[in-house]
């Protein structure tokens, strides 16, 4: 499925913005429906963190999916687009009284409980509350993503989760407090992970878990085994749509469920990566010593991906209907496309062969529909990008 750009549309719209495919996006949670339909007991959470604009959340809610939401903002943001507080699960290493207490009050589904000084709070604030929250641990299980060290967050040394061995602690710990409840297990090794291998080690460490707690008489309602499924950013439209189907498929066969134990999914990246472009104007194309710069309107203010994660996105020229020559049968020529912001690190990418670039052309910055719009900064008071919904 290829994104489709409206050329004369976005000649008219202000640049930097983001465009937004969403017959694409609908396409995708299509997909993820097929793939999970069948399956009563799992349940799959939008890591709202990957994009947090209300027109996706609300496309996002009438799909039927959850949230997995990292502060009390994106609480928020998913009761206002729809999403039910009972299908909203809550993590984060740091979460503050006011957060917990609006969770509490919202009656969320979880909270994904990340060290067992922060449960002692969840049972105080519950408790000034009179209520009873319910809470998974978030596990490292030491599982290798084999992503980038950035986004790994899975090993045994850690800011975020509890240690492995301190697994049966936690637990006792919950069953002790008059006002918590345990509600399971929650595990996250890491982001943009491109193979099914990480995550049939991580379903092996959590059956050998499970057993070793059932040996000691303890029960596990749920499962949570977080997100990081990857997306291809170097061929959006040849794999517009991730691999939902095999990445399912191996939590189905590879992980021992008990009758009746609740799966739940944390999925981001995957369900709006692609369907999301940063749409920028050259401003310059500057000729160098020996490099040909294009000097574009957006830069790490609008995607910082590149220059916190050395990440690479796929770069294009729109084309537009005043081409005298269709861009496959154009010349190609090598330009280092950056932006403008006072920084040297503000480079998109290097080396990139495109169609002879000038001055006002549109530039298509693809797969950036995840951790794009919503890590946009106003570095340099610049304005945060404006939005088209397509």
């Amino acid at each position: 499925m290829h994104t489709h750009f409206p050329a004369d549309r976005l000649l008219q719209h202000p640049t930097p913005c983001y465009y937004y495919d969403t017959a694409l996006l609908d396409a995708t949670l299509a997909e993820i429906d097929r793939c999970t339909r069948g399956e009563p007991h799992w349940h799959v959470h939008y890591a709202i963190k990957a994009n947090a604009n209300p027109a996706i959340l609300r496309r996002i809610a009438r799909a039927g999916l959850g949230a997995d939401c990292v502060s009390g903002g994106e609480i928020e943001a998913a009761i206002a687009a729809g999403i039910p507080a009972t299908r909203i699960v809550y993590a984060g290493v740091g979460k503050s009284d006011r957060e917990i207490d609006l969770a509490l009050r919202h009656s969320i589904a979880c909270f994904n409980v990340e060290s067992l000084e922060e449960l002692q709070v969840i049972n105080e604030r519950a408790a000034s509350l009179g209520t009873i929250a319910p809470v998974a641990f978030r596990i490292n299980p030491n599982v290798d993503a084999c992503t980038h060290a950035k986004i790994t967050t899975g090993l045994s040394e850690n800011k975020f989760g509890i240690d492995l061995g301190d697994t049966e602690r936690a637990i006792r710990t919950a069953h002790s407090l008059a006002h918590i409840r345990y509600e399971g297990l929650h595990f996250h090794i890491g982001s943009q992970i491109l193979t099914d291998a990480p995550f049939r080690r991580l379903c092996h460490r959590i059956n050998e878990l499970q057993e070793r707690l059932e040996r000691q008489g303890i029960r596990t309602p749920g499962i949570n085994v977080g997100g990081g499924l990857g997306i291809s950013y170097e061929h959006p439209d040849d794999e517009s749509i991730p691999r939902f189907e095999p990445y399912f498929d191996t939590f189905r066969r590879h992980l021992a469920l008990r009758p009746g134990q609740q799966l739940h999914f944390e999925l981001g990246r995957s369900v709006v990566g692609q369907c999301g472009t940063l749409i920028a104007r050259v401003l310059y194309v500057k000729q160098g010593t020996t490099r040909r710069f294009l000097i574009l309107d957006a830069g790490m203010t609008e995607l910082v991906r590149p220059a916190m994660y050395g990440a690479r996105h796929a770069v294009q020229r729109i084309a537009l209907p005043t081409d005298a020559t269709p861009a496959a049968d154009a010349p190609r020529c090598t330009y280092d496309v950056v932006g403008p912001v006072c920084e040297s690190s503000d480079v998109f990418v290097k080396d990139q062969p495109l169609p002879p670039c000038r001055r006002g052309d549109l530039i298509a910055i693809r797969s950036a529909g995840a951790y794009g719009e919503s890590m946009a900064s106003t570095y340099n008071l610049r304005p945060l990008p404006p939005t088209i919904v397509q």
